[in-house]
């Protein structure tokens, strides 16, 4: 019986973690962003992409960062974060997860959590929306 319960709490689990990285984690999307997206929120998160995220997502966030070249074929591809898919989740509390969290399983893009303050990760948010189709 401890092997089922356990068993079925793992499957559960595994489950609810993959869901949530392709973009349905219930509890991030009841995430509220406490940053307004004002301009002055747009351009500390656009510092911050500048020095930790256009490596990898370009300079003006449409995946094509310098690292792209030297990456393996079989590597995950950084997003095109200027398109308006949001492959992760499209609220903001699910774009703050998916930059505090990383994405797995295998975490290509790592997460930021305890390398920015949260209102570092907001006012990513804010500026990663500025990136994207208008009137979205």
């Amino acid at each position: 019986m401890k092997n089922l319960i356990f068993f079925t709490a793992l499957v559960f689990a595994l489950s609810a973690g993959l869901f949530a990285q392709a973009g349905g984690n219930a509890d991030a999307k009841k995430l509220k962003n406490p940053a307004a997206a004002n301009a002055q929120s747009i351009q500390a998160g656009q510092v911050i992409f500048q020095k930790s995220c256009a490596v990898c997502h370009g300079p003006m966030g449409q995946g094509d960062g310098t690292i792209v070249e030297s990456l393996k074929p079989e590597a995950t591809k950084p997003a095109n974060l200027a398109d308006g898919k949001w492959d992760h989740g499209s609220t903001d509390g699910e774009i703050f997860v998916t930059i505090r969290d990383g994405i797995g399983p295998k975490f290509e893009m790592k997460g930021q959590k305890g390398k920015l303050a949260d209102q570092e990760m907001w006012n990513l948010v804010n500026y990663v929306r500025s990136l994207g189709p208008k009137g979205k």
